[in-house]
């Protein structure tokens, strides 16, 4: 058994389509479970369409025919019909047609949620016109969630319970060894659909996995392997053959964009190797995550950017030292704000912070912290993380940027740089 992922880009037109079912059918007699995204950047483009419907502009219905169109296009180009994308087409128009739910991101989830949807109906309909036997399943009936919209919290007993039965059912059926189904999406237990956080698909497929006992799971992405840094701003990056489940827990939550956070820990959890392949060249053998310890894994400095960074350094105002009590405010007031903190750093009489720079946030965190605290705070700025670092790694990152915070630990450093 080994459990599939393909993201966007992976079947973003007809020919990565194409592509798809050539690695597919580079496994013969293998029981799969395979999970796609939505096609190409088609969640960006359900996210206009539901901000249209829940502020009330007219444009919804406009920005729904332009996915319509894109789908339709790669329709007519597998030579599939048209009926696969316009049944969700047509259910996205009944809901837009209503009044939005007063809960913006309950709203948000009931839109973007058909992204996977359509793609694994055109995707399910090629593979039947190639005569490829498998199963359509769909994954809001057997991911559970709670009502957390656009992050739901799995229900993992309930979940466990739904894909061990239709896994059951279809080794009864004996009719094909293929499940698709859907990344991102779940539901809850009265039926609404949830997403599970953008880029989720990754975990959707760590779900299923863990659920199965997978003998492996494979993440097919555009680049060769996991590399120590990100292609786009990098020309000599090296691919990282295998790797710890520590390794990539931290790469991950750092803000490494080639696995989503929480993937690891349901493979980790029942010792399920992860691999991570280009599907441009699937006969190559990709980086392995596993329970490596820290010997064993390949020890190559790894780069993690995060740009549009702002540092807050929060001050009593009476000049008391930063207790137990300041801390416990503080972060009730992040945590009332949904504030994810990428690094912070404590003084005697000063708390530093460093978070996404979302304007409305920050302000607010200004607002409710300026009675009882100093605020003071540095914006555009950019936090570099690196892993398995030395001063020589550190020095040809900088560079002649300023270092406006630096945390060391033994295996990774964090800095706040000016952009």
């Amino acid at each position: 058994m080994k459990v599939f992922k393909f993201g966007g880009a992976s079947v973003k037109d007809a020919e990565a389509v194409r592509n798809v079912f050539r690695i597919l059918s580079g496994f013969p007699d293998v029981e799969l479970w395979v999970v796609f995204s939505a096609m190409g950047k088609t969640t960006n483009a359900l996210e206009q369409v539901a901000n249209a419907w829940i502020k009330g502009e007219p444009s919804a219905a406009a920005l729904l025919k332009s996915v319509e169109d894109y789908h339709l296009n790669v329709a007519h180009d597998l030579g599939v019909k048209d009926e696969a994308v316009l049944v969700w087409i047509n259910q996205i128009a009944d809901v837009i047609s209503r009044t939005p739910p007063t809960k913006y991101d309950e709203g948000y989830d009931r839109i973007v949620s058909y992204g996977e949807l359509i793609s694994t109906s055109l995707i399910s309909s090629f593979l039947q016109k190639n005569n490829y036997p498998h199963s359509l399943l769909d994954a809001r009936k057997l991911i559970i969630t709670d009502h957390t919209y656009r992050n739901g919290v799995v229900n993992w007993q309930e979940t466990e319970n739904r894909i061990t039965s239709i896994h059951k059912e279809n080794l009864l059926l004996k009719s094909n060894k293929v499940s698709i189904t859907q990344g991102f999406i779940g539901s809850t237990l009265d039926g609404k659909p949830v997403t599970l956080g953008r880029e989720g698909s990754d975990f959707s497929a760590a779900i299923f996995a863990w659920a199965l006992y997978a003998g492996e799971m494979i993440i097919w992405k555009d680049v060769p392997g996991v590399l120590n840094a990100d292609p786009r701003y990098f020309n000599d990056t090296v691919k990282i053959d295998r790797m710890s489940y520590r390794d990539a827990i931290e790469l991950a939550y750092y803000g490494a964009s080639v696995i989503h956070p929480k993937t690891i820990q349901p493979l980790q959890s029942n010792s399920i190797p992860l691999y991570v392949k280009s599907f441009y060249h699937p006969e190559e053998p990709g980086t392995l995550i596993y329970t490596f310890d820290e010997e064993q894994s390949d020890q190559i400095p790894s780069f993690i950017f995060k740009p549009d960074q702002v540092l807050i350094s929060i001050s009593p105002r009476d000049f008391s030292f930063i207790a137990e009590g300041n801390l416990h405010s503080i972060f009730g007031l992040l945590a009332t704000l949904d504030i994810h903190l990428n690094m912070m750093q404590h003084s005697a009489i000063s708390f530093s912070i460093v978070m996404d720079d979302n304007p409305d946030k920050v302000n607010r965190l200004f607002t409710l912290l300026g009675n009882d605290y100093r605020v003071k705070y540095n914006n555009g700025l950019q936090l570099v993380t690196i892993r398995y670092y030395d001063q020589q790694t550190i020095d040809k990152v900088v560079g002649q940027r300023r270092i406006l915070l630096e945390q060391k630990s033994r295996t990774t450093v964090q800095l706040v740089v000016s952009d």
